[in-house]
């Protein structure tokens, strides 16, 4: 079987039917008043997995986060953890975590008593504690810093003092609200990679709520895509990106193509589709719609290609059209192609050199085409 994307590492206990959950979520529902924030959610998250939680502001993410770490109650259903069901569980009872989206600072304090409050509260040894702050000002690269307060750091730093304060006392699971939210964009990616490395360095078992979709791909092993409450896929970033269970991921997760028509044929190997848009698409797919039926055709704009002459007699999933808009973006150029039908496609292609022999311009004929597993058949 081939593999979707590139593998990062071969982690994936998931994959492996005797592994046991660390996290799980059992048919979990929390109502305030008449709203339903999550609605009867099961999920399950694995040792040393670094998982994210993704959807828009009010889809119930940092509501399941909260109950984890014990600052919300279920309404029903159930949270275990390392086989304990935290049912009545104070916060502080928790061997959890938890990083805030404000980091939540002291500002009258340095950054090394901001690390040691929560090991002072546990009633640490004087020694303990100090041989704990020394660690983590290293783990987190800020032993210049130890003596400064909060206002004379930098957004990176204040963030890097709040992830040390949340790992001084050695939880069992770190959450992470919205962690890199304050950041700037060209910060934030470099943060990411760090938090990656940190993660897998302790061994730790992190769980994120983000609403950045570039920062749950890059960061997490995987993702559970949340809506409404509810969780509409769990999987793993290339295969939520390549293989989305539904229109609503496939148009969420990424800039996307989506052609809705009437399926022709299916012989369980291919589909063909008659689209809206003018288009005969022929697709692999292990989906098998009637014929007869409507159908959706999901297609990233990396996966098609442009051309200012038409492609070869037998070539499949050709449409012509114009170049109605242009975005020249450094890495890549994005097209926008107006099909004949009206249908706006976008397309995206790698500037993998810097001198283009034949560009292409505004409101020039070109063809769009694009391989036969291309795409994805969605479901709904």
């Amino acid at each position: 079987m081939k593999s979707l994307g590139s593998i990062r590492r071969s982690f994936a206990p998931w994959a492996d039917p005797t592994s046991k959950p660390y996290i799980s979520f059992r048919n979990v529902t929390k109502k305030f008043g008449d709203f339903t924030a999550v609605n009867d959610l099961s999920l399950d998250i694995y040792p040393r997995e670094f998982f994210a939680l993704l959807g828009a502001s009010g889809c119930g993410k940092s509501t399941l986060l909260r109950m984890l770490a014990g600052f919300e109650q279920p309404t029903s259903g159930e949270i275990v953890l390392d086989g304990q069901n935290l049912a009545g569980t104070p916060p502080y009872r928790r061997p959890v975590n938890m990083m805030f989206q404000s980091y939540a600072l002291f500002p009258h304090m340095s950054v090394e008593a901001n690390i040691a409050f929560g090991l002072k509260q546990d009633r640490m040894a004087k020694s303990e504690i100090a041989e704990r702050v020394k660690q983590m000002l290293k783990l987190v690269k800020l032993e210049p810093f130890a003596t400064r307060k909060p206002h004379q750091l930098s957004g990176g730093q204040r963030q890097r003092v709040a992830l040390a304060r949340s790992l001084a006392k050695r939880p069992k699971v770190l959450l992470l609200d919205e962690p890199l939210g304050a950041l700037d964009k060209k910060l934030r990616e470099e943060t990411q990679f760090e938090l990656m490395d940190l993660q897998q360095e302790l061994g730790l078992t992190f769980v994120v709520v983000t609403h950045d979709q570039e920062e749950a791909m890059t960061m997490a092993d995987r993702i559970a895509v949340m809506a409404h409450g509810q969780v509409v896929q769990v999987a793993t970033p290339a295969e939520i990106y390549e293989a989305p269970n539904s229109r609503f991921v496939a148009d969420f997760i990424g800039d996307v193509n989506i052609f809705d028509g009437t399926v022709t044929s299916a012989d369980g190997t291919s589909v063909r589709i008659d689209a809206e848009a003018g288009l005969a698409i022929e697709t692999l797919s292990p989906e098998r719609p009637q014929p007869g039926a409507k159908a959706g055709f999901a297609i990233r704009p990396e996966k098609i290609r442009v051309s200012s002459k038409p492609p070869a007699a037998d070539a499949v999933n050709v449409a012509e059209g114009e170049i109605w808009d242009i975005a020249y973006l450094g890495d890549m150029t994005v097209f926008h192609v107006k099909l004949a039908s009206g249908k706006v496609v976008k397309a995206s292609l790698l500037n993998a050199v810097r001198a283009v022999d034949d560009p292409l311009g505004y409101e020039q004929k070109v063809w769009i085409s694009f391989d036969r597993d291309a795409g994805v058949v969605l479901k709904d």
